[in-house]
C-alpha cells in the first residue's frame, strides 16, 4: 500500500497544477454570457409570463419611468427578458451617454446586442475599452467591473480577453485575494460581498472555473455569515421590510433611517449565493432565511436585483435549525443571538469592533471599559461574552463562554475546577471560546501563558467546534 498510496498523490498533485496551468482564459460563449445563463433567462422568462409579483414590480418601475439608480442594469434586464426594443434602446442610450460605470456598460453592451446597431456595438466597445486603462485603486468591486468588462467585449479574434482574465485569476485571485479570504477578509461586511459573487458566477460561466476551489474554508462559511451577520429586528420601510447588516460604528434604528441600499445589496448577495450552489446545504438554510415575501425586495434599486437572483421555487430548510453562535477563528468575526425571534438580543464581533443590539438599539461596546473594573457579562442564551482582563475568573453553569478583548493569537491556561489546567489560543481578535456540559457548575479561571502561539487552536476542547461558523 505504502508503495502505491505515494505515486497517485503525486500525479495527481502534478495533474492538478498542470490542469491549472493549462486553463485556457478564453470566452467561447455567446451573448448573453454575463449572469443571464440559459437556464436563468428561461426561469425569468416564466416568472414573466406567469405575472409574478417580482416581475410586476419591475415592470412598474419600467414602464412607469421610474428614476432607476442603476438604469444601465434595470433596463437591460428588462429587454432581455421581456424583448422590448424600447427599453433595450433606452439602457444602450444610457450607456452611450456620459455614464462611466464599467460594471453597467458591461452589462447593456451584453444583454442588447440584438438591438445595438453596428455602429453602436463599436462605439460601446470603445468606450469599454477606454476606461479598461484607467488606473484604479485595485479592490473586489474594481476587479469584478474588470472582469465583467473583458468578458462582455470578448468578441475579436485574436482574445484580447485572455491575457487581462489570465492575470485576474492566477494573479489578483490565487496569489493575492484568494489567500486572504481566510485570514482577514474572512469577515467582510455583507455589502462588499456582492461583487465576489459575480465573479463568481461569470468565470465559471464563462470559463468553466469554479474560483471558490481556492477559499473553500471561507465559502464553507459564508452562507451562515450571510445569516448571523444581520441586526435580528427587521426595519419596515415604506416598499418592503429590510434586514439590515452590521454597521461599523452602530446604527440605532428607532433613530435613523438605514442605508437600504446597502440593505438591499446585502441581500442581493444572499440570494446570488443560493443561485451559484442551490444543492449546498448551508445554501439551502440561506434560502429559508431569505425567500419570506415580506422581505422581497420593490424598490427601485433593489427590485432589478430581487428580480434577477430570487427563485420562490428552490426550497429552502428552517435557519431555525442553525446553531446561535458564528465563530470564525481566522478573522476574528463573532455573532451570536439569543433566539431566532426578531427581537432577540445580539452580539457581534467585526473589525476590532464590538457592538450589542437590543431592544432596536445598537450600541459600540467600550471594550477598554473592563481594564479597570470586574467584567460584566452579556448573556445570550446559553452563551456568555466576558471582557477578558487577566487574570479572569467567573462561574459557569454550562454553555458557552466567549472571552474577549485578550491578546490576539496568544496562549492561555484555564483552570477549570476539578479538571486539570488546559492551554487554548485566542483568535485573530483576541477572542476565547469556552465549552462546557449543561448544567455543570464550575469556577473557571484564565491566565496569561508566556509563550505566543500564532497558530494555536481557539478551542478548548472538541465539544466546542459546533459553536463555529459551521453548522
Amino acid at each position: 500500500m505504502r508503495f502505491t498510496i505515494v505515486p497517485c498523490l503525486l500525479l495527481t498533485t502534478l495533474a492538478a497544477r498542470s490542469q491549472d496551468a493549462d486553463n485556457e482564459f478564453r470566452v467561447y460563449t455567446e451573448h448573453p454570457r454575463l449572469i443571464l445563463t440559459p437556464q436563468r433567462l428561461r426561469l425569468l422568462k416564466r416568472e414573466r409570463e406567469r405575472e409574478s409579483p417580482r416581475w410586476k414590480q419591475l415592470d412598474v418601475l419600467v414602464k412607469g419611468s421610474a428614476s432607476l439608480p442603476e438604469p444601465g442594469f434595470a433596463l437591460a434586464l428588462y429587454y432581455a427578458v421581456a424583448g422590448d426594443d424600447a427599453a433595450g434602446r433606452r439602457a444602450i442610450d444610457w450607456a452611450l451617454g456620459p455614464g462611466a460605470d464599467l460594471r453597467q456598460l458591461a452589462l447593456v453592451y451584453d444583454w442588447c446586442q440584438p438591438v445595438l446597431s453596428p455602429g453602436q456595438s463599436t462605439a460601446l466597445a470603445a468606450k469599454i475599452r477606454r476606461l479598461l486603462q484607467n488606473p484604479a485603486v485595485q479592490n473586489v468591486a474594481r476587479e469584478r467591473d474588470r472582469i465583467l468588462a473583458w468578458i462582455a467585449i470578448a468578441d475579436d479574434a485574436q482574445h484580447s480577453e485572455e491575457v487581462p482574465l489570465r492575470e485576474a485569476a492566477q494573479q489578483w485571485w490565487q496569489k493575492q485575494y484568494a489567500p486572504a479570504l481566510d485570514g482577514e477578509r474572512a469577515a467582510s461586511l455583507l455589502p462588499e460581498v456582492y461583487p465576489l459573487l459575480e465573479i463568481l458566477h461569470a468565470v465559471r460561466d464563462n470559463l468553466r472555473i469554479d474560483l471558490r476551489e481556492s477559499a473553500p474554508g471561507y465559502f464553507a462559511h459564508l452562507p451562515k455569515y450571510l445569516i448571523m451577520g444581520n441586526y435580528p429586528a427587521p426595519y419596515r420601510a415604506p416598499e418592503n421590510e429590510f434586514r439590515i447588516p452590521m454597521y461599523l460604528g452602530g446604527f440605532e434604528a428607532s433613530e435613523a433611517r438605514p442605508d437600504l441600499e446597502r440593505a438591499a445589496i446585502a441581500r442581493a448577495a444572499g440570494l446570488s449565493m443560493v443561485a451559484y450552489d442551490n444543492n449546498g446545504l448551508e445554501n439551502q438554510f440561506l434560502q429559508g432565511w431569505l425567500i419570506q415575501d415580506r422581505f422581497s425586495m420593490a424598490t427601485s434599486f433593489g427590485a432589478p436585483y430581487e428580480f434577477l437572483w430570487a427563485n420562490p421555487y428552490q426550497p429552502g430548510l428552517s435557519y431555525f435549525q442553525l446553531p446561535l453562535l458564528y465563530h470564525d477563528e481566522n478573522s476574528g468575526a463573532l455573532f451570536v443571538r439569543s433566539s431566532w425571534e426578531e427581537d432577540a438580543d445580539w452580539f457581534g464581533m467585526h473589525g476590532g469592533e464590538a457592538q450589542l443590539f437590543h431592544a432596536g438599539r445598537v450600541t459600540v461596546v467600550d471594550q477598554t471599559a473592563s481594564r479597570s473594573a470586574a467584567p460584566k457579562p452579556i448573556q445570550m442564551g446559553q452563551t456568555s461574552v466576558i471582557f477578558g482582563r487577566t487574570p479572569v475568573q467567573f462561574s459557569r453553569e454550562g454553555g458557552t463562554v466567549l472571552v474577549i478583548g485578550l491578546k490576539p493569537r496568544h496562549s492561555y491556561l484555564v483552570e477549570t475546577d476539578d479538571q486539570e489546567m488546559q492551554a487554548a489560543g485566542t483568535d485573530r481578535a483576541g477572542t476565547l471560546v469556552l465549552e462546557y456540559p449543561v448544567g455543570r457548575k464550575a469556577g473557571v479561571r484564565i491566565h496569561e501563558s508566556s509563550e505566543q502561539t500564532p497558530e494555536v487552536n481557539p478551542e478548548v476542547s472538541p465539544e466546542a467546534k459546533h459553536g463555529k461558523g459551521g453548522a
